[in-house]
């Protein structure tokens, strides 16, 4: 098995514990709301959302893949940190056997704002190959959703405060 490694910022115009809110705590309520084309539902289906619970993300009808189900395996609220394993999905494909990634909103030092740091891992399967440049795409996707959110957020300002 070997395991590719990225990373990834994306600054935001939102306090981090704003986004940590939105973006981790309350996902499996607002994400289907803001996005609906991406998103059909998130449901949590072991735990109480804590450090061992699993989630359930169902995309939309159409959309190339079906569905992910991910692992919380580290939730400090304190310091704006969730850490989850994607587990089984339909996007894990034959050639990965899990996706482990590290979110982290940091204070920055442009009016309040915060950035986002991704740590990302892709465990293969086997002996598979994996090339960065095919995860682009999904960090791309990564970073509008964060705008959608941060919208959302600056439109509505009390909103997780």
């Amino acid at each position: 098995m070997g395991v590719l490694h990225l990373n990834s910022e994306t600054t935001t115009a939102v306090a981090p514990s704003r986004m940590f809110k939105a973006f981790i705590l309350d996902s499996p309520n607002l994400l289907p709301k803001l996005v609906p084309q991406s998103f059909k539902n998130i449901e949590l289906i072991e735990g109480d959302g804590g450090v061992g619970s699993i989630k359930l993300i169902n995309f939309p009808d159409g959309n190339y893949y079906k569905y992910v189900k991910h692992r919380i395996d580290v939730l400090d609220k304190e310091n704006f940190v969730c850490k989850y394993t994607l587990i089984e999905g339909d996007t894990l494909g034959d050639k990965l056997e899990s996706i482990v990634y590290e979110v982290k909103f940091e204070a920055s030092s442009d009016n309040g704002g915060s950035v986002c740091k991704v740590a990302s891992e892709y465990h293969t399967k086997g002996d598979h190959e994996i090339k960065e440049e095919v995860f682009k795409a999904s960090q791309e996707k990564a970073v509008e959703l964060y705008k959608v959110v941060e919208a959302h957020l600056l439109a509505n300002p009390d909103l997780y405060a």
